[in-house]
């Protein structure tokens, strides 16, 4: 049996499109030889001092939050813990619909059985160094005209290969998730390409 290859993602809780993306990298799992790593990403982080609406800017104040929780939980518990975590919080942001308070933060811990006292580090600073330091290693080698999802996975010549995407609804299932995952990783490993990209007439489908 081959090696089975790490592969990161990085994500924001906030961003549905990512979640989508996290759903169907659990599939891949089950069908290529590939363990995903969630790692953190900022969208707070990424949108600082731009010109946002004033709608968008609400929620980039409120988006600290749950990455603050999630790099607490890395920090304590692992890497395996931020999985579990970033599970129960999509189930209840994407799926429940529930608003980002602390009480959703408290629950989703409680969810996975870690401590819901770490969902005080959502209002204050402790953490934002760490979190800084975890955004800057997912998009580094992607750039800042791009949001989340990231994914770092190893190339055909033993290096990383870096990408935003992909965006999809909904998320393929069993051998139709692996067939993507060849794809991506077919187009992402080729020298000098950027983009391949069409206009979006589908809202998130989270099946």
């Amino acid at each position: 049996m081959s090696e089975r290859a790490a592969v990161d993602m990085f994500f924001d809780p906030l961003c549905p499109w990512a979640w989508i993306t996290s759903r169907w990298l659990l599939e891949v799992e089950k069908v290529r030889n590939v363990d995903v790593r969630f790692r953190v990403m900022s969208l707070s982080v990424l949108n600082e001092g731009r010109d946002l609406p004033e709608e968008y800017q609400e929620l980039m104040r409120t988006g600290w939050g749950p990455v603050r929780v999630c790099i607490a939980v890395e920090q304590r518990y692992g890497q395996d813990a931020v999985r579990k975590l970033y599970t129960a919080l999509g189930t209840r942001i994407h799926l429940g619909r529930e608003k980002l308070t602390r009480e959703l933060f408290v629950a989703a811990l409680t969810d996975v059985g870690l401590d819901p006292a770490l969902a005080d580090v959502a209002e204050g600073g402790d953490h934002d160094e760490a979190l800084r330091a975890s955004h800057e290693a997912g998009m580094r080698p992607v750039g800042t005209d791009v949001g989340t999802p990231v994914i770092h996975a190893p190339g055909p010549d033993g290096g990383t290969i870096a990408f935003f995407g992909p965006v999809i609804t909904p998320a393929p299932k069993g051998e139709a998730a692996g067939r993507l995952w060849d794809g991506v990783l077919l187009v992402a490993a080729t020298p000098g390409f950027y983009e391949l990209k069409r206009s979006r007439d589908l809202d998130p489908i989270f099946d």
